[in-house]
């Protein structure tokens, strides 16, 4: 943790509102001029999304139905931490960036679900911040949480998180609900060991609560709006 290098991270689920809480602190940066060093966790998964595609079909072969990218096998925390800890010591480090959809990938020509080259951050910025999955995240190799000054935790009301996923999913990236029910249920062992435990690190939880019916989010038609949840 430094005071001259500071790191604020925001770390949850898919689905839990994690982009939402990443747009307001950026009109903070914008208002109060704070030049910041934005990285998006998606860019430390260890596999880019045609060769996922590959890798859980192998698990499954294999017996394996919990493979996902909530777990350490398919994310590179060794490379977070070090990332973390370089910008804490110098305000350096390296990041790349992971194409979600065409509009992503236009700029870099590149096809959507691939990774940009690593490069090293930019020079002098005031804060680093990161938005993702693993923030807070504590294994056997490697200790992510010990460097951010202020983690924020976007904790799960499960059936909205899902309800989230599954209309987002849909929309932009054109899977069927079934798919979308299928990943949420092989992700779900390491969503209890590697997700939840990281919200007891926290320094302050946010928790997005619905004031309508969520109670399938399965059949859900929409995502309740802000004013519902």
């Amino acid at each position: 943790m430094s005071t001259l290098h500071p790191i604020i991270a925001v770390t949850g689920s898919s689905g839990a509102g994690t982009s939402s809480v990443s747009r307001t602190f950026q009109q903070i940066f914008r208002r109060e001029k704070v030049d910041a060093a934005f990285v998006e966790g998606d860019a430390f998964h260890r596999f880019d999304r045609t060769e996922m595609a590959e890798r859980m079909a192998a698990e499954a072969a294999s017996g394996n139905h919990r493979f996902s990218h909530f777990g350490p096998a398919a994310n590179l925390f060794e490379e977070l931490e070090a990332l973390f800890r370089d910008y804490s010591a110098g305000g350096g480090g390296r990041m790349r960036k992971y194409l979600h959809d065409e509009a992503e990938g236009a700029p870099y020509g590149q096809p959507p679900g691939t990774f940009t080259p690593w490069e090293d951050l930019p020079a002098d910025t005031d804060l680093l911040f990161y938005e993702g999955l693993h923030g807070g995240i504590v294994t056997d190799g490697a200790n992510v949480a010990q460097y951010p000054n202020l983690l924020i935790g976007v904790v799960p009301v499960i059936n909205l998180e899902w309800i989230q996923k599954i209309q987002r999913d849909k929309e932009t990236r054109g899977y069927s609900t079934e798919a979308v029910t299928d990943t949420i249920l092989r992700r779900m062992p390491d969503y209890v060991n590697y997700i939840c435990p990281q919200f007891t690190r926290t320094d302050i939880n946010i928790q997005r609560v619905p004031v309508v019916d969520t109670s399938n989010p399965f059949v859900a038609r929409y995502i309740p709006t802000v004013d519902e949840s």
